[in-house]
């Protein structure tokens, strides 16, 4: 199944661990995921994710057409070193964040997937994307 979103990774003890980045259109997505890449995150795949499901784990990637590329306003399409596929274990929303917010979940193609609102504008948002990515995914 193909979303409208990103999906970055971030190198850990048990391998690459990937976070999906969903939102409307203009609300930061690619931004996001060009600041995430200073901290030591990967693009996986900007705009578009194809996500499937094996044993038990959700993965995405880019499709083909966009592997390796990451849209930078203003600057336009780039290419960008990019893995070639990620398992999902953190599902990041766009949007108004609750101050304190009650643990969320999505499932998608079966599998719950720890949710998190953040306002991926903010200039603390990559910090708080790895913040929630070593405590929930």
């Amino acid at each position: 199944m193909i979303l409208h979103a990103g999906l970055i990774a971030r190198l850990g003890p048990a391998g690459w661990r990937g976070v999906l980045i969903e939102g409307p259109s203009g609300s930061g997505k690619s931004d996001l995921a060009l600041r995430c890449l200073q901290e030591g995150f990967r693009l996986v795949a900007d705009d578009r994710v194809l996500t499937w499901v094996s044993g038990g784990r959700l993965y995405g990637r880019a499709p083909d057409s966009l592997a390796g590329r990451l849209e930078i306003r203003g600057l336009g399409v780039r290419r960008i070193s990019a893995l070639p596929q990620a398992p999902v274990v953190l599902w990041i929303r766009l949007g108004a964040p609750a101050r304190m917010p009650d643990l969320e979940t999505v499932t998608h193609l079966g599998v719950e997937i720890p949710l998190l609102t953040l306002a991926g504008l903010e200039n603390s948002a990559p910090v708080k994307l790895s913040h929630a990515l070593d405590s929930l995914g």
